[in-house]
C-alpha cells in the first residue's frame, strides 16, 4: 500500500469542519473541438457543480497542446500528455522527445512559434518551472477498433510506461476489449502508479490491476440501464482505489445521454456511484477526492487526524489509535484512512473537544464508537459521552473488539445500561486457535472472554450483534453456529471493506 501523510494534530485544529462535496474530474478532453464554442461556459458550469480540479488529457499531439494551454489559463486545470493506441501508428522518436520535455520542463505562457521539426503543430509550449503536467497518457490498448496494429500499440504502450517511470509520474491507461495484453505489459513493466481509466473490463482484470496498485476509474457508463456488470464491479472496488471521471465529451451519463458531457455531469456519475456502494453523495465526493489528490498530487490530503467523521448518515468517534488486537484485517496497519478521512491520531481528544465535534446528537441516525482503536480502553470518556448523547436525544452505537471486562478488570456492561443502544463485538474467529492466529490478542483467552462478553451484553444492551470478516482461515458457519446458541446477529463483513 502507498504511504500515506501521518501529521502532528495541534490542539487548536483538532475538529475538521467539511464543506460542501468537492470533486475533481481526473479524465476529460476540454481541448477538444466539440469545446471550441463554449469551452470557458462549460468550465463555469463545472465549477459551479463543485468541480475543484479537472485533468483534461491529451490524445495526440494537437490535444497535448490544447491541454497544455488550458492547465497554464486555469489554475485548476492540469494536463495529461501521451498518445492514444488509435494514434499508436504515427508515434515517433521525436513525439517521445515531446512528451518527456513536458513531463520533465512543464509549459508556461507565452507560446513559441513553430521550431518542432515533424510535428503537427504550429503552437508548441515553452518550458517552465510551473508544473501541470500530473500525468501521462492516455495511452494503452484498444482492440475493438484497431486503428493502429497491436504490435505497434503495444510497443508505443511500452514506452509510455517506460517514460512514465522515468519522470515518476502515473500513467493514465485505456484498454478495451485487451485485458491480457494491457495486463501482461503492465506486470512486465514494474510500473504501479497509474488508473485504468473509464473501466469496461471484468472483475478478474479489475483484481489484477488493483494488486499491481492501479486504481479503476468509473465514468458516465455507469449509469446505462443494461450496466449490470459495471455497476457490481464499481460496488467491489475498495475505496483506496476508486476513481471518477467523464471522459466528456464522450460517455455521457444518464439522464443526459445522447448530448454532450462536460465536467459538471460528474455528479450525476456520483450520485449513482454512491447509490450502488450505499454510501452517500457526499462519502463518495471525499473518497475519489482524496485518491485523486494522492495519485496526481493536486492540493492537499488532509493532513490531521479527525476525531469526529460522518459516513452516510452516521457520526462516528475515533477517541483513540490504540488497540488490544493487532488483526491481520486490518485497515490501521495499511492505510490512514477510511471512507476518505484520516484517522489517524497522535494526541487522543478531550471529552470536551468530543462534544464540540458531535454539536446535536439528533442531527445523525447515530452517533458511533468506533476509529482506529478499542473505545473501551477510554471507558470514562465513553460513559460520559455516552450518557450525554442520550441525554440530547442521540442514539449510541459502540463498536469493540470485546475485551472491555478484561482491559478495566471488571465487568463493564452494568456500567452501559441506559446509555448504549447498540452495542457490535468483533467475533472474528469460531475458536480461540484461529482468533489467536488472526487477531494476535494482547490477552490469553482472549477468544473465551469475548464470548463472554457477547453473552452479558444481551443483559444490559438492546440490541447485540457479532461480526466476522471473509477471510481465509475463517469459519463462516461455525461463526452462524456460535451466535445462534447465544442468541444475537451475525453480520459478516467483507475483507477490505471499511466504513
Amino acid at each position: 500500500m502507498r504511504n500515506r501523510l501521518k501529521e502532528n494534530l495541534s490542539n487548536s485544529s483538532r475538529i475538521t469542519v467539511h464543506a460542501s462535496p468537492a470533486f475533481i474530474d481526473t479524465h476529460c478532453h476540454l481541448e477538444m473541438t466539440e469545446f471550441d464554442e463554449d469551452r470557458d461556459k462549460v468550465i463555469q458550469r463545472a465549477r459551479g457543480a463543485g468541480i475543484e480540479a479537472v485533468i483534461t488529457v491529451g490524445s495526440d499531439m494537437k490535444g497535448n497542446i490544447g491541454s497544455l494551454r488550458l492547465s497554464e489559463k486555469y489554475d485548476f486545470i492540469y494536463a495529461a500528455v501521451g498518445i492514444h493506441p488509435h494514434d499508436a501508428k504515427d508515434f515517433t522518436e521525436e513525439i517521445y522527445n515531446q512528451l518527456k520535455e513536458w513531463g520533465t520542463n512543464p509549459p508556461s505562457p507565452p507560446f513559441t512559434k513553430g521550431g518542432q521539426g515533424g510535428i503537427n503543430s504550429s503552437l508548441v509550449p515553452r518550458p517552465s518551472s510551473l508544473n501541470k503536467v500530473v500525468a501521462i497518457g492516455e495511452t494503452g490498448l484498444d482492440y475493438h477498433y484497431d486503428n493502429s496494429p497491436r504490435d505497434i500499440q503495444k510497443e508505443v504502450f511500452k514506452r509510455h510506461l517506460l517514460l512514465a517511470k522515468e519522470l515518476g509520474l502515473p500513467v493514465i491507461i485505456h484498454s478495451r476489449e485487451a485485458k491480457k495484453d494491457t495486463l501482461e505489459i503492465l506486470a512486465d513493466s514494474g510500473i504501479n502508479n497509474g488508473v485504468l481509466h473509464c473501466f469496461s473490463g471484468d472483475m478478474d482484470m479489475a483484481e489484477k490491476a488493483m494488486a499491481m496498485g492501479f486504481y479503476i476509474s468509473i465514468a458516465g457508463p455507469v449509469t446505462f440501464k443494461n450496466a449490470n456488470k459495471l455497476r457490481e464491479i464499481t460496488e467491489a472496488i475498495p475505496d483506496d482505489y476508486l476513481l471518477i471521471e467523464t471522459d466528456a465529451p464522450y460517455l455521457t451519463p444518464e439522464p443526459f445521454r445522447g448530448k454532450r458531457n462536460e465536467p459538471s455531469f460528474l455528479v450525476n456519475t456520483a450520485e449513482k456511484i454512491a447509490e450502488v456502494r450505499r454510501v452517500s453523495f457526499e462519502d463518495i465526493a471525499r473518497i475519489t477526492t482524496l485518491n485523486a489528490r494522492r495519485l496526481f498530487r493536486i492540493g492537499k490530503s488532509i493532513q490531521q487526524g479527525e476525531i469526529a467523521y460522518k459516513i452516510r448518515d452516521s457520526l462516528y468517534l475515533n477517541i483513540t489509535n490504540r488497540c488490544t488486537n493487532k488483526c491481520s484485517f486490518c485497515v490501521r496497519f495499511h492505510s490512514d484512512y477510511v471512507k476518505g478521512h484520516n484517522l489517524r491520531l497522535s494526541v487522543e481528544p478531550t471529552e470536551e473537544e468530543l462534544k464540540a465535534a458531535i454539536g446535536d446528537p439528533v442531527q445523525y441516525k447515530e452517533i458511533v464508537f468506533c476509529g482506529y482503536g478499542e473505545p473501551f480502553l477510554r471507558l470514562d470518556i465513553v460513559k460520559n459521552l455516552a450518557r450525554w448523547i442520550k441525554e440530547r436525544g442521540g442514539k449510541v452505537r459502540i463498536n469493540t473488539n470485546g475485551h472491555g471486562s478484561i482491559i478495566n478488570r471488571r465487568n463493564i456492561l452494568p456500567e452501559l445500561r441506559g446509555f448504549v443502544d447498540v452495542i457490535s463485538v468483533s467475533l472474528d474467529a469460531q475458536d480461540e486457535k484461529a482468533y489467536d492466529r488472526i487477531c494476535a490478542p494482547d490477552f490469553k483467552d482472549a477468544f473465551h472472554e469475548v464470548i463472554l462478553f457477547i453473552r452479558e451484553s444481551k443483559k444490559y444492551i438492546p440490541d447485540v450483534l457479532a461480526t466476522v470478516v471473509e477471510m481465509e482461515g475463517v469459519d463462516v458457519e461455525k461463526c452462524r453456529k456460535i451466535t445462534d446458541e447465544l442468541g444475537v446477529k451475525l453480520r459478516v463483513r467483507k475483507l477490505d471493506v471499511v466504513g
